[in-house]
């Protein structure tokens, strides 16, 4: 018996597409929008119970020391951030083994609670703050994880899609100035969060009717589909296709040793295991690369409303106006990402070197947009260190630029470099263990206020030092990609000498 498509493949694909990116760019990522959240958070009281007066007083009266509670909402993001990477490693694999559908549940139940915990807060319990942004911040994260797939629909521009999403996800930090304007216009924090909770019926819709089950192969079999479809078909479905993938896996013997190209062992004959994965150069690197950057992207989201209110002589108009910009640039996000999938899919279409495989061809166009994006990382780093007010603006798009970069390049090369049916769980791993690296924030933020007086030039020089090492990971990339072409060209010379 026939299926009845009630909807063409080709447009399902397009819808899937287009509200991926709806749902990354409004939900997935509004934790990088706290600065302006901080903003109505201080209005509204939460933590006000911290700040003390100073005995100096000046022509308006005493002045009001708050600087346990900046280290209180600092401490906030920073749990939340951790836990937004941390438990990536667990996220990943559940994503693997259960697939799409269990794992958008998981998330959206996380999201919901949060942003009802965080709507019904208030001043007298500014601690539900910690688990509020906590459940938003990992609940998003997997809606991000289950969206990246979508990728794999269009093979030519898989890289282009991953970081279009990426970037969605950085740009919805646009929501929490939202919320801040309408608060300046009467409207309530908690108003604004229930009309954010409600819309998780919008999530489960797109659960059931736009999503697969599983998950998305790389590339999709022909007559591929997924989600609401009517009757029975002949058409392919995606529980054979894995079911029969995973079967064919199981069978081949996993490497155990270190491997300068993951993806698959050299000689073709099997695929790589996930410990060759983590043991590999490329991994390695590209932790240390991710962790550096990440860390200086933290930092400067949870230091940023103390950062302002001490350029700005505690002005809170001008605050409020340099957070807004912020908040802004943030809608870059999605309009930036894209480029580095553009950069990283430039070579698609073309022919192949003699010899060269795809994934080779794949990792010699990646090595630009790492290098690309250290480049931006170590220039956003040298504008947030100079105590000059209206410089923040040039740092805000640098830092929208390097970070729209970063997490699209970040989850495009480890499908580049790595087993597809490894993603989830190297995803996860690294976004953990550069968790644990992004906690040096906290450590950082209590050196400036306490021991540097407030002032943090020398923790600022410090991360611009240790950002260059960050281009260590593009060279290394770039250099395996030269070693494979000599070797192709060694191996073609006495083939030709041989005959």
């Amino acid at each position: 018996m026939q299926r009845y498509d009630w909807l063409g493949a080709g447009l399902r694909y397009r819808l899937t597409l287009a509200t991926g990116v709806l749902e990354c760019l409004c939900f997935a990522g509004v934790l990088f929008g706290y600065a302006s959240l901080v903003f109505v958070l201080k209005e509204d009281g939460y933590f006000s119970q911290l700040c003390v007066s100073d005995p100096v007083t000046n022509s308006t009266g005493p002045i009001l020391d708050c600087s346990r509670q900046d280290e209180q909402f600092s401490l906030v993001f920073t749990v939340a951030a951790f836990l937004n990477n941390f438990l990536n490693l667990i996220n990943g694999y559940l994503f693997d083994r259960f697939g799409t559908m269990v794992t958008r549940l998981l998330g959206i139940c996380l999201y919901t609670t949060g942003t009802l915990l965080l709507a019904f807060s208030s001043a007298a319990f500014s601690e539900l703050l910690f688990p509020a942004l906590s459940f938003i911040a990992v609940g998003g994260i997997l809606l991000l994880l289950t969206n990246m797939q979508v990728g794999n629909l269009f093979a030519a521009h898989r890289s282009t899609v991953i970081t279009l999403y990426n970037g969605a996800f950085d740009s919805s930090a646009c929501v929490f100035l939202i919320i801040k304007v309408l608060h300046e216009q009467g409207i309530s924090l908690r108003s604004s969060l229930l009309v954010v909770s409600f819309c998780s019926a919008l999530h489960l819709a797109r659960t059931f009717l736009l999503m697969p089950r599983t998950y998305i192969p790389y590339t999709p079999p022909q007559h591929y589909t997924y989600g609401l479809n009517c009757g029975k078909s002949n058409s392919y479905n995606v529980e054979r296709f894995e079911g029969t993938r995973d079967g064919a896996m199981t069978s081949l013997q996993e490497s155990s040793g270190r491997d300068d190209v993951p993806a698959a062992r050299q000689d073709g004959t099997q695929e790589a295991s996930f410990r060759s994965c983590v043991l590999s150069w490329f991994f390695l690197w590209h932790l240390l690369w991710l962790s550096i950057i990440q860390l200086r992207h933290y930092l400067f989201i949870g230091t940023l409303n103390p950062m302002l209110n001490r350029l700005a002589d505690n002005d809170p108009d001008l605050v409020s106006q340099y957070t807004n910009a912020f908040a802004i640039t943030q809608l870059c996000g999605v309009l930036c990402a894209p480029w580095n999938g553009l950069i990283m899919d430039r070579h698609k279409g073309k022919p192949l070197a003699p010899g060269e495989t795809e994934q080779e061809a794949d990792l010699n166009s990646s090595s630009l947009s790492l290098f690309l994006t250290s480049l931006q990382c170590l220039l956003f780093s040298v504008c947030a260190s100079v105590p000059l007010l209206p410089l923040q603006y040039t740092t805000f798009v640098l830092q929208v630029l390097n970070r729209s970069f970063l997490y699209g390049g970040n989850a495009a090369f480890i499908s580049i470099a790595f087993p597809a049916r490894h993603f989830g769980k190297l995803y996860g791993l690294v976004m953990s263990m550069s968790a644990l690296v992004s906690l040096l924030q906290y450590p950082c933020f209590t050196l400036v206020k306490g021991a540097l007086g407030g002032d943090p030039f020398f923790v600022d020089v410090a991360l611009i030092v240790v950002s260059l090492l960050g281009f260590m990971h593009p060279a290394y990339v770039f250099t395996h990609c030269r070693r494979a072409a000599r070797k192709r060209e060694d191996s073609a010379q006495k083939d030709v000498a041989n005959s």
